[in-house]
């Protein structure tokens, strides 16, 4: 079943702290299918998506959206408010300056993987730059 969330982000982040994530549950895991980024203001930016290993510090929850008939089991979080425990970046975007410039990245095949356990989380951080308030949408499979 898909599932997503989408919106316009509480923080602008940090290296170590996600501007909106998802996570898996104890009985649930999931498969990223897709991310979009868009840019709200003129300034360029970067930023990347995550592993995410513990789901400390996550901010407000956020509505998930089903794209099917069973409601979604995986939890989906706005701005982080602490830093947390990131992995390496599976994944870059380059917004460009010019707002509503922006990026849809497919995840085709297997997806990426998120899987089962309540530390289990993928998630959008600033890379590098000054961070910038953007919308997002992300898209994935139970």
């Amino acid at each position: 079943m898909l599932h997503s969330v989408a919106g316009t982000a509480t923080v602008v982040g940090t290296s170590v702290r996600g501007i909106v994530s998802v996570f898996s549950t104890a009985s649930f895991g999931f498969r990223l299918r897709q991310i979009a980024l868009y840019n709200t203001t003129s300034t360029a930016c970067t930023y990347a998506a995550v592993r995410f290993t513990n789901a400390t510090g996550v901010g407000a929850g956020l509505t998930e959206v089903t794209h099917d008939i069973n409601p979604p089991q995986c939890t989906a979080f706005a701005g982080h408010t602490s830093d947390g425990t990131v992995g390496s970046p599976f994944d870059v975007f380059e917004l460009p300056a010019a707002i509503g410039g922006g990026i849809i990245m497919p995840y085709d095949g297997a997806g990426i993987l998120s899987p089962i356990g309540t530390a289990n989380g993928i998630g959008i951080i600033l890379l590098s730059g000054t961070g910038q308030i953007l919308r997002y949408k992300l898209t994935w499979e139970e």
